[in-house]
């Protein structure tokens, strides 16, 4: 393993300018993407399902894996209980990774921060580790998944903490007030690959839709 394309791809993913370009670098990454995060000690996904496991009861379902990549959080769900498991992710080539696996009842490709392809209320929680941060959606990407998560639901986010003080608090506050979700846990900032040198930190976050 080349460390210095390791590092070099997760910098492209950081620097995307759009939905297209963070699509393009996930594609070419695919096939690589386990090994890098492995070797760079990637904590969302087992930080992300035990505040998930915390909140949400064994077996509950369908869930949904908001930026599903190539399934990493997918075969620890099915692993620890939960096995009716939607994927979502902007990349085909992740998700052809992820398809591969067999853990998920269905894959769609679509990107956060639109209208997202479901119904509203269909999911009993949602999980998406690693998507709100630098490059990749910001607080706008909550909006729909507050529709397509059923009432009493929950929704497990890792926020990248800058776009936690720049707008994500705020927001969760206004939803708060108005009476739509409770913000039910908080990690508190901690750095998601130590792994890797210069990472900034993160946090999870777990939601109750009301």
């Amino acid at each position: 393993m080349n460390v210095e394309d390791k590092t070099a791809r997760l910098g492209a993913v950081y620097q995307a300018e759009s939905a297209d370009d963070v699509a393009r670098v996930y594609d070419s990454w695919a096939e690589k993407y386990d090994e890098d995060m492995s070797l760079a000690g990637y904590r969302h996904p087992a930080i992300s399902l035990a505040i998930l496991a915390r909140h949400v009861p064994k077996g509950a379902g369908p869930l949904l894996d908001a930026g599903a990549g190539t399934g990493l959080i997918g075969e620890w769900l099915a692993i620890t209980g939960f096995e009716t498991v939607e994927a979502l992710d902007i990349s085909s080539g992740m998700l052809a990774v992820a398809e591969r696996k067999g853990i998920y009842k269905g894959l769609h490709k679509a990107a956060l921060g639109g209208t997202l392809p479901f119904s509203d209320n269909q999911f009993a929680a949602i999980i998406s580790a690693g998507v709100f941060t630098s490059g990749h959606v910001g607080v706008e990407g909550l909006d729909d998944l507050l529709r397509i998560c059923a009432p009493g639901g929950t929704i497990v986010l890792t926020v990248k903490d800058v776009l936690w003080q720049s707008s994500f608090s705020a927001r969760i506050a206004e939803l708060e007030a108005e009476g739509r979700l409770a913000l039910v846990d908080d990690t508190g900032p901690y750095v998601s690959m130590p792994g890797e040198e210069g990472t900034t930190p993160s946090r999870c976050i777990a939601l109750k839709v009301s």
